[in-house]
């Protein structure tokens, strides 16, 4: 590939950049629009909540497995390529989802779309690191604005999709958060073929033949084996409990540890996490805020449509300080970091998340919509706090040499939390949503953030 300068390479990297912020958001967008149609979708099938809510817990297992899968393809097989086949994944899932004949069919097409939609960070990167050093900017300034601008999208997506799926579904039904990804998919294709640079020359066939050492598999298997087993034990609690599964649980994590430790390219580096516990307890925070996150994020949207009664547009906006403060709050906590370091916001976060969490317990039937709005608000403001002094900890923390691997294990642990909260909200609301459900989910997030705190204040471990 030649080398461009001057003009001509800025315009080529504000292009890429843009053609990939378009398609890292699609994985944002879809993880928080199907929170306000989780109700709809189970009454048109006829199936309970707690069977309901794999739509999110399927979606968050995939991604987990994904992401370093998508990128090893990427590097393998070329990140455009890669790209690409990531985005027809989501336009086919997302044709098919709308006729889905079953929610097992919606199910499996969901996965399918995970898969699709978390291929694009990956390779996304990739593509951009090579247009980078195509114009002799390697790493400079431009990579740094390119990623900027796919996080601010990224994050604006998360934030706003309820609302935005609460339109969708309240005036054209829950198909309707499957068919936006398709114009949206369809551009990103149009605009990979015409901006984006082709692959450099394939790589060696024996690299290719290698493909399966590379990614694995047995790795993916037995990390998939054993938190399916586990959500499926939690989810079963109280209502014929299936022991068995917390069987597989132990016997699984210990086969994954065995074999994580004896081959050279791990999907999770259990050497990594023993060696350096500071860096172990950055990831632990990590899920354990966004167990919480998520369980909210999920959980009060359900509430305010089965037991006050809004519809999905009125869900989608009453959510917006939850979801859209923490982008405000984000520039506070660079702030903090720059005057006193990354724990101020982790610890100012975990307060404000614990008291968050606590007024949810005076919500009830007849509630003011001001008092929700504010007690949304007030746990909104965490958001931004601790996700930044958590980023920034996790790169202080870490080895330079370890930076990639340490920042996989990072959203992999963001998906982990995630599948746990998915497993609460079963296990909470599988039979029907209540106010007292949701003032349990209230005093066991409460206690996580307290945790989360108590650890933030060790500088033994953060």
């Amino acid at each position: 590939m030649a080398t461009v300068k001057g003009s001509d390479h800025q315009q080529l990297i504000k292009r890429v950049t843009w053609v990939v912020a378009l398609g890292v958001l699609l994985n944002p967008l879809n993880s928080s629009m199907i929170s306000v149609a989780l109700l709809n979708i189970g009454a048109d099938f006829g199936i309970s909540l707690a069977t309901v809510t794999w739509l999110i817990s399927s979606f968050y297992l995939a991604a987990t497995v994904g992401q370093p899968l998508m990128g090893k393809l990427a590097d393998l097989f070329g990140p455009r390529r890669v790209f690409s086949i990531g985005m027809a994944l989501v336009i086919v899932s997302s044709i098919l989802s709308v006729w889905a004949p079953s929610f097992g069919w919606l199910l499996v097409l969901r996965i399918v779309q995970a898969f699709g939609t978390t291929g694009a960070f990956p390779a996304g990167l990739s593509i951009l690191r090579s247009v980078s050093r195509t114009a002799d900017d390697t790493e400079g300034k431009s990579s740094a604005s390119s990623l900027g601008l796919i996080s601010i999208a990224a994050n604006v997506m998360a934030a706003f999709g309820p609302t935005l799926g609460g339109l969708l579904v309240a005036y054209s039904g829950w198909q309707s958060i499957f068919w936006i990804n398709i114009p949206i998919a369809l551009l990103v294709l149009l605009l990979v073929f015409k901006w984006v640079p082709a692959d450099s020359k394939n790589p060696p066939s024996d690299e290719r033949k290698s493909v399966l050492h590379m990614i694995d598999l047995p790795g993916i298997v037995l990390f998939s084996g054993m938190f399916t087993s586990l959500m499926l034990f939690l989810i079963s609690l109280g209502k014929g409990t299936q022991w068995w599964l917390l069987i597989i649980v132990p016997i699984a994590a210990a086969l994954l540890i065995l074999r994580e430790l004896r081959t050279d390219k791990p999907f999770l580096d259990v050497k990594m996490l023993a060696s350096n516990i500071r860096l172990t307890s950055v990831f632990a925070q990590y899920a354990g805020l966004n167990m919480v996150f998520y369980s909210l994020f999920f959980g009060l949207p359900l509430w305010l449509g089965q037991v006050r009664g809004y519809d999905p547009q009125m869900v989608g906006l009453l959510m917006l300080p939850f979801a859209g403060i923490g982008v405000l709050t984000t520039p506070l906590a660079v702030r903090m970091i720059g005057r006193s370091g990354y724990r101020q916001p982790i610890i100012v976060g975990s307060i404000v998340l614990a008291i968050g969490t606590l007024l949810l317990l005076v919500l009830g039937p007849h509630t003011p919509i001001t008092i929700i709005l504010f007690v949304f608000a007030v746990i909104g403001i965490s958001n931004g706090m601790n996700n930044m002094g958590l980023s920034t900890a996790l790169y202080s923390i870490t080895k330079p040499e370890d930076t990639g691997i340490a920042s996989g294990l990072f959203q992999t642990f963001r998906s982990v939390g995630s599948i746990f909260s998915t497993s609460l909200l079963g296990l909470i609301f599988g039979g029907s949503v209540t106010t007292s459900g949701l003032h349990i989910i209230a005093v066991v997030t409460a206690v996580i953030s307290a945790g989360l705190l108590a650890v933030g204040c060790s500088r033994r471990l953060t």
